[in-house]
């Protein structure tokens, strides 16, 4: 009985409480799979309390996360950090962000319908 707590609560995922732990996790829940034939770069520009910029570079089915802004992204999303870490944690659609102005979106909108494959956090 105690195993089956155990092994139950391992299997959680923990919650992301950190703008910073997410762009950390990224690399290590990259699923290269999907990124077949993916030659873009997604700029994030977070707001608020936990501002910043950061880029991920997706190529030859490898990621790369850098902090601070690109120079030429294939889409820029901006929404506060509060926000962000709703999204990763599941609890804020990014539809629903962008159609409530949660999330603004310049480039290729398509694009970033991909970071939930790319990124199963």
């Amino acid at each position: 009985m105690i195993q089956c707590v155990i092994l139950e609560q391992e299997t959680k995922k923990m919650a992301l409480t950190t703008v910073n732990e997410v762009f950390e996790k990224m690399p290590q829940v990259f699923n290269a799979s999907v990124a077949a034939g993916m030659d873009m770069v997604f700029q994030f520009h977070i707001t608020g309390d936990q501002a910043g910029d950061w880029n991920v570079i997706i190529k030859d089915q490898n990621c790369q996360v850098n902090s601070g802004v690109h120079a030429t992204p294939t889409v820029t999303l901006t929404l506060e950090g509060s926000d962000w870490l709703d999204m990763c944690n599941g609890k804020l659609n990014g539809v629903t962000a962008f159609m409530t102005g949660k999330l603004r979106a310049a480039g290729d909108i398509m694009a970033a319908q991909r970071i939930p494959s790319l990124f199963p956090l």
